[in-house]
């Protein structure tokens, strides 16, 4: 991000998603992304302002978001991975093994980290796990379907 707002935590109504979305943010970086039905903080944070366009319908891909992907350097090369996957398409666990570097798709165990890299997600929407089809996300099962049907996947 261009500038470093007030750390601390922000939320925002979101009528699209039916609840909120909260960020966490520290140095200017995403510490984590969830959507609680209760918000915890103030809403007002240029993140919120552009994912509540792109709950409107306005493409955004966040790639310019910096987030502090604070996990191992395996499930961390995951997430880095996933954040190149444009607004609008999706892949496979396979398909997102192929493409992260290190990660083998034929392997069992490797897809089974890839799982549980998607599965910790702290920022989902700004790490868009909701474009991988056939993964979990750590996003509610809801809002996953809702981001999911508004890029059209």
């Amino acid at each position: 991000m261009d500038t470093q707002p007030e750390a601390g935590i922000h939320a925002r109504e979101s009528p699209y998603l039916e609840r909120y979305v909260q960020v966490g943010i520290a140095s200017g970086r995403v510490l984590s992304v969830s959507f609680p039905e209760t918000p915890e903080g103030d809403d007002d944070h240029p993140l919120l302002d552009r994912i509540e366009e792109y709950l409107q319908g306005s493409a955004d891909d966040f790639e310019d978001i910096d987030v502090a992907l604070t996990m191992a350097t395996d499930r961390r090369s995951v997430l880095e991975t996933l954040r190149t996957v444009p607004y609008g398409e999706n892949v496979t666990i396979r398909g997102l093994a192929r493409m992260t570097p290190g990660v083998d798709p034929e392997s069992a165990d490797d897809c089974t980290r890839l799982r549980a890299a998607l599965d910790e997600n702290p920022a989902p929407l700004v790490v868009p796990d909701h474009r991988v089809s056939d993964g979990p996300s750590a996003a509610p099962p809801t809002v996953e379907q809702r981001l999911r049907s508004l890029e059209g996947l």
